[in-house]
């Protein structure tokens, strides 16, 4: 069975289809850097890799070059649409509809609409994912796997708020939790490589950000919320903040709500600090001796810290941490500046080990540290395929 998987972000869309139950990878690829000038754009498949660089202005435009290389006479990997059984989709707010695997009709569509406004970042670029592929690829099968499935498992101690009751019960304001997907392959990546169950906090790291604090495979508390917009400092979003910042700009300042809104979403986090939304460029101007760029790399890395140290209480101690997704994965500079002057908690980096680019699960810890500390490339597109084999087999 063919199932085309397509995981559009708040910035990227990563694409990689594969032949299951046997998990043949035969074509995967990424377009990031979506609405600037400079999107980078790959396609790999066994015998070909290409790689460049033009605009890409949306996710929509994206997705239609994602399908024309696919069915690229020369360099294509599929003849016709109809070899394709099923697209699975990356959702990521589900709230309290959807707690597994669906397809996709109207119904489902209308409530992941109707959860815009909990991810405006996400929801409308994963509902243009769906409706793309609902053009492109007609014959198969659409299927949504829910980013907040996987924080399902929290306590009602962690994912209630100190709010009046009838929110929660008549409107569903609660925590719901994101990068689920992510956080759920790779506990479950860590716990095999450590060989037990574990008291694990995993780290994801991207243009989103967030944590989980993983108590033998189960999340049990999560650093986003309601939405995914709070928590860890992001590349355009604030993370946690003073609510009451909120009703001073409108009030004092004469922000509308939607202008706040606005800052708080898409021009706060590393862009509003320095300028720039790209850890990759961040960390360049901070090489550089920009004082803003090295600034705001350090809050990133001190707002991580208090959460290792909230999740460690949580969980009554710490077994690992482990970082993946494209920051955790690729900046040892970032991971280096997490693990510093945490001995405390058990956590001493390797500086040799913590260099060390590879594919693979890999333990970055100092031999005697007494927590393990493990770089885990995540593999959301694979977890997706199996969610949608194993719905459309069962």
């Amino acid at each position: 069975m063919k199932i085309l998987i397509i995981n559009s972000g708040s910035s990227s869309i990563k694409y990689q289809l594969m032949v299951m139950p046997t998990n043949e990878v035969i074509c995967s690829g990424m377009i990031d850097r979506i609405g600037l000038e400079t999107s980078n754009i790959t396609f790999k498949t066994t015998s070909d890799s290409i790689e460049e660089t033009s605009p890409i202005s949306n996710h929509k435009v994206g997705l239609q070059k994602v399908a024309n290389m696919l069915l690229d006479v020369e360099k294509g990997v599929i003849k016709s649409t109809s070899e394709i059984a099923a697209v699975g989709h990356r959702v990521v707010h589900g709230g309290s509809d959807f707690s597994d695997t669906v397809k996709i009709d109207e119904k489902v569509k209308a409530k992941i609409k109707q959860l815009f406004e909990l991810a405006p970042l996400h929801n409308p670029a994963n509902l243009e994912g769906i409706n793309v592929a609902e053009e492109i690829f007609s014959s198969a099968e659409q299927i949504a796997v829910f980013d907040t499935a996987f924080h399902q498992t929290m306590p009602e101690v962690a994912y209630k708020y100190a709010i009046p009751n009838y929110l929660l019960t008549e409107n569903k304001v609660r925590v719901y939790g994101f990068h689920g997907t992510s956080h759920k392959y790779v506990s479950e990546k860590a716990i095999d490589f450590l060989e037990h169950n574990s008291k694990i906090i995993t780290i994801h790291l991207g243009n989103g950000c967030s944590m989980a604090a993983v108590k033998n495979g189960k999340c049990i508390d999560t650093t986003m919320g309601f939405s995914p917009s709070n928590g860890l400092i992001m590349g355009t979003r604030s993370g946690d903040i003073d609510q009451s910042i909120v009703f001073y700009m409108i009030k004092n300042l004469g922000y509308t709500a939607d202008e706040v809104n606005a800052v708080l979403l898409k021009q706060s986090g590393m862009l509003g600090l320095t300028g720039y939304s790209d850890l990759r460029d961040i960390e360049a101007e901070a090489e550089k001796g920009n004082k803003e760029c090295q600034l705001a790399l350090l809050m990133n890395a001190y707002r991580i810290k208090k959460f290792i140290g909230a999740y460690a209480a949580a969980l009554n101690g710490l077994d690992a941490i482990v970082f993946t997704a494209g920051i955790g994965e690729n900046s040892s500079y970032m991971r280096n500046l997490v693990c510093m002057d945490m001995d405390y908690f058990g956590i001493e980096i390797d500086e040799e080990k913590n260099q060390i680019r590879s594919k693979s699960i890999r333990e970055i810890n100092k031999a005697a540290a007494k927590a393990k500390v493990l770089v885990v490339p995540t593999d959301e597109e694979y977890e997706i395929a199996n969610q949608v084999y194993h719905l459309l087999k069962h």
